[in-house]
């Protein structure tokens, strides 16, 4: 934008700027005027119309020589285009440039313009060879009169268009020059002899379709495209004769006739150019009549340029331009790759759905409603065996508006990516017990069955107890009341006591997950969490500050990342869930499918990078488990309900120490989603806890209160157009014999009174103790 604000000044500036020595008010300017382009035109007819022989005259012998050191060849480069962000099925999403342009075919432009801009800049155009000598001797003679008069025809301007379009392009603007004060003799003769070799290069047609596809309307349209829709919210190919008129005559000074401005110039001109249509012929007298009898009017259809004027999906579009950004096949540095984006005419394609992201604004917004308190409400959606990313959605607003929460970064995303380079991400959130399931899948990893009982009354763990860990990084924490720190809560009284692995987990019960991670290999949950693409959203720092880990692990050997006290991102959880989706198989989440540049030439996208992660057997036995939430434990308290009587689903609450975060995190056969409300502020300090939110007050938010009906909304209206078959039964070893049925059925729903174990770091390496983790 910095780039067309520069060329746009220089454009607005250029009928005022005068040279005092060359000011043909004063008798020695007209003079000096005179007898300049009396040389100018000399050395045109030494150097191009009389044969070299026949010059006689060191003068002359000068002139042709200097004429021939002249370059003679001008690259012709595309001018810079608008890159097109759009969703999977085609619709736009957003436009990005520097310069507001869309080129289109001479054919695809209104008679009217071709033969009004003709009519009023070059009407000698299909008879001149690129310089229209008997306009140079016109002008001569009007310059000498003290009527300054231009002589340059449309190859000419097309000829400094180009020459200014790649002088930005390449960051020299300060070298742009345009007619007027701007140019010397050397300039102008060195533009006449480019516009001869185009001509000789070029067809006429090809030429006008150049210039009017480059050339300069206004500072937010350039080109006749742009110009058509900013100025009449029309085509280039349905303007009317008085508004093709009207454009036409915008050319010669962009802001003196600006009809949005100064409409009365604005139609003086226009009606200028209506003259000369009908006095070459290209109008019928009634033609005109009936066109300067039309009031200039404009539908002005403001340029939106960028991410934060997105059809939708602003977070999404802003996520996929930072992808483009960061990718080195753009350019070498990010500065080359922006440019590239900005002014090359890219066509991207990427996997955004816009119905689901429909669904999804929707939920995010009437979530959280007039949010005078700014809660933070995401939902973003992958597709298993993909990594397609479906929907991304969080309920702020990119611009500041009256009454709404407007921010910049994305809830859903990841602060950096692997390399180092920016997301604008926030980091994610800590996920509480959607990060049980992990411990879950190792105790089916390990061939146990998932109805085997574990002792869920023990709450006291050592310093010294011994956790299986063959990893290398030692075990990190301890639950102790008589050893500085307390012993392992649950959310309700009730559940200190045996109980299955299963029911464990279906409700959420902290001191079950841990009896479950003392009998299993802690190294072993590490590697299904790596496996999985699980990782911190805040790069790790070393004492200095200095990043060490743009993507660190989350340490499952530091006890407390078992009940989940490492923020990380939705984007992160959703395609981590859907693993278990595809029977095992993780992909990394994709945004981009297709990147075209003016051509149609391919150009680097992203394709699904898959891999085994799960056992199927494990991942099976993870879908029947989390169903079960839905059915029968904490998931089932959601309203309104989503469970196995809809279609097979699968999904986890979770809800952090504080109650700042919460969440669910489900999947069907064809979708997973994560829902997330909570604290995006700062550092997401601020207690879930006495709150009003859309009207309703809450003691303690839990997963399944608000984040809950986020996404059994949001899944009933999008997951049955991606498919909901059954998930594949696990294995009857993992699933084992169920136990009789076993007291207090209730679901563990009420956030706990107790006060909360030693807090841990931002990347959960605390020292002693649980941490802010999850209790459901």
């Amino acid at each position: 934008m910095t780039e067309s604000l520069a060329l746009a000044g220089k454009v607005e500036n250029m009928v005022t700027r005068k040279n005092p020595l060359f000011d043909t008010a004063t008798t020695l300017g007209k003079i000096l005027g005179f007898l300049g382009v009396s040389a100018i035109c000399g050395v045109l007819v030494a150097g191009l119309l009389v044969p070299a022989a026949a010059v006689s005259g060191s003068a002359a012998s000068g002139s042709i020589q200097f004429f021939d050191t002249l370059p003679a060849e001008l690259q012709v480069d595309p001018p810079s285009q608008n890159t097109t962000i759009l969703a999977k099925d085609g619709t736009p999403i957003a436009s990005i440039y520097a310069e507001n342009r869309t080129k289109v075919p001479l054919d695809q432009m209104s008679p009217f313009i071709k033969d009004a801009v003709i009519a009023i800049e070059d009407s000698r155009f299909y008879e001149h060879g690129g310089i229209d000598t008997t306009g140079i001797m016109r002008a001569i003679v009007s310059t000498a009169r003290g009527n300054k008069q231009g002589a340059s025809t449309i190859t000419q301007q097309y000829v400094n268009n180009v020459i200014n379009e790649s002088l930005v392009a390449a960051d020299r603007e300060e070298d742009v020059k345009l007619n007027g004060g701007d140019k010397g003799v050397g300039d102008k003769l060195r533009e006449m002899k480019l516009a001869i070799a185009l001509e000789k290069k070029f067809s006429k047609e090809q030429i006008l379709e150049g210039y009017l596809n480059i050339v300069f309307f206004n500072r937010d349209a350039y080109g006749i495209e742009a110009a058509s829709k900013f100025f009449f919210s029309t085509t280039a190919k349905d303007l009317t004769l008085p508004q093709a008129a009207l454009l036409a005559g915008l050319v010669n000074s962009p802001s003196a006739f600006d009809p949005i401005a100064n409409p009365d110039n604005a139609k003086v001109r226009r009606d200028l150019v209506l003259a000369s249509m009908v006095n070459q012929g290209k109008i019928t007298q009634a033609q005109y009549d009936e066109a300067v009898a039309t009031p200039v009017t404009t539908q002005v259809t403001p340029a939106r340029q960028g991410c934060a004027y997105a059809t939708m999906a602003p977070y999404f579009c802003d996520y996929v331009l930072h992808l483009l950004f960061n990718n080195p096949a753009y350019g070498d540095t990010q500065e080359e790759r922006i440019k590239r984006i900005q002014r090359g005419g890219l066509t991207i394609q990427t996997t955004l759905d816009p119905t689901a992201q429909t669904v999804a604004q929707q939920q995010v917004d009437a979530t959280a409603g007039a949010n005078p308190d700014k809660w933070g409400a995401s939902i973003v959606s992958v597709q298993p065996g993909t990594g397609q990313i479906v929907s991304m959605a969080q309920n702020t607003v990119w611009l500041p508006q009256e009454g709404k929460f407007d921010q910049t970064q994305n809830f859903n995303v990841d602060v950096l990516d692997k390399d180092g380079n920016d997301l604008n991400g926030i980091g994610g959130f800590q996920p509480g017990s959607t990060m049980k399931p992990f411990t879950f899948a190792q105790w089916l990893n390990e061939g146990k069955s998932m109805n085997q009982n574990v002792n869920a009354a023990v709450r006291r763990y050592p310093q010294n107890f011994p956790w299986k860990n063959t990893c290398p990084t030692p075990t990190n924490g301890w639950y102790d009341a008589t050893n500085g720190t307390i012993d392992l809560q649950n959310s309700d009284e009730g559940y200190y006591r045996n109980m299955t692995v299963l029911y464990g987990l279906k409700n959420s019960i902290n001191t079950a997950t841990f009896a479950s991670a003392a009998q299993v290999d802690l190294c072993g949950i590490q590697g299904i969490v790596d496996a999985t693409g699980i990782h911190g959203g805040l790069p790790a720092r070393d004492d200095t500050g200095k990043i060490t880990d743009p993507n660190p692990k989350v340490p499952m050997t530091t006890l407390a990342n078992l009940i989940g006290s490492t923020q990380t991102a939705p984007l992160t959880m959703a395609a981590s869930f859907a693993t278990f989706a595809a029977d095992g198989k993780y992909c990394e989440p994709i945004a981009i499918t297709s990147v075209k540049d003016q051509s149609g030439a391919q150009l680097p996208a992203q394709s699904s990078s898959c891999k085994d992660a799960v056992k199927p057997e494990v991942a099976r036995g993870v879908a029947y488990a989390m169903g079960k939430v839905l059915d029968e434990g904490s998931g089932s308290l959601i309203r309104p309900a989503l469970n196995s009587k809809n279609f097979p689903v699968a999904a986890k609450t979770g809800t952090n120490d504080t109650n700042g975060s919460t969440w669910v995190v489900g999947y069907t056969s064809g979708l997973a989603t994560a829902s997330w409300f909570g604290d995006p502020l700062a550092d997401q300090s601020r207690y879930g806890r006495d709150l009003t939110v859309n009207g309703q007050f809450y003691k303690a938010i839990d997963g399944y209160m608000i984040a809950g009906p986020q996404f059994t909304n949001y899944m009933l209206a999008v997951a049955p157009a991606y498919g909901t078959n059954p998930f594949q039964q696990p294995p009857s070893n993992l699933l084992g014999t169920a136990p009789a049925p076993q007291r207090n059925n209730t679901p563990s729903t009420t956030p706990s009174t107790a006060p909360n174990p030693a807090p841990s770091s931002g990347n959960g390496n605390n020292g002693n103790g649980n941490g802010n983790g999850n209790k459901n």
